[in-house]
């Protein structure tokens, strides 16, 4: 076994099946849509049909930035930069500049996810709000989760390797 390794067992790998990748880039999509629904409804219901003195502010909207924010910093990385310190990528050091952006998307996802149950404790259980209210902060929290989850099924699934790939850019 080498010594440079990151992990002391090898990841295994995925299948190169397209339709598996297909299925997990749809499954994807629908998981961030269910999340982005659950905190737009929130949201919308805040504003139209609440009548309650607690709204929905942009104190609740900064844990779902900070998720979408990560999602796209986590899947802007390809798999194959994070083990590729060799001349194939312009020179050395490419991994563990790719490493630290992987490690600054997974920070953005996990803040998010940590400061939607913070918004949800802190705003809505301890004052004690009946259930209507508490829903805002229970679709916050699911909302974070489901676009977490759908984070990792895309970068997965984006990073399944295939065996005939054909790249045409002009």
């Amino acid at each position: 076994m080498t010594t440079s390794r990151l992990w002391r067992f090898p990841m295994p790998k995925l299948p190169s099946n397209p339709v598996l990748r297909t299925a997990g880039v749809y499954t994807a999509g629908a998981l961030f849509a269910l999340g982005f629904w659950f905190f737009i409804d929130a949201s919308v219901y805040s504003k139209v049909a609440n009548r309650s003195d607690v709204h929905v502010k942009f104190v609740d909207w900064i844990p779902l930035i900070c998720s979408i924010l990560g999602m796209l910093v986590i899947n802007s990385i390809e798999k194959s930069r994070l083990s590729a310190d060799s001349f194939s990528y312009s020179g050395g050091g490419v991994a563990w500049k790719a490493r630290l952006v992987l490690f600054t998307g997974f920070a953005l996802m996990a803040g998010g996810l940590s400061g939607s149950i913070t918004v949800l404790v802190l705003k809505y259980v301890v004052p004690g709000y009946p259930w209507p209210t508490l829903y805002f902060g229970v679709a916050n929290v699911v909302g974070n989760a489901a676009i977490m989850l759908s984070c990792i099924v895309l970068w997965v699934s984006q990073n399944i390797e295939e065996d005939y790939t054909y790249n045409l850019s002009l």
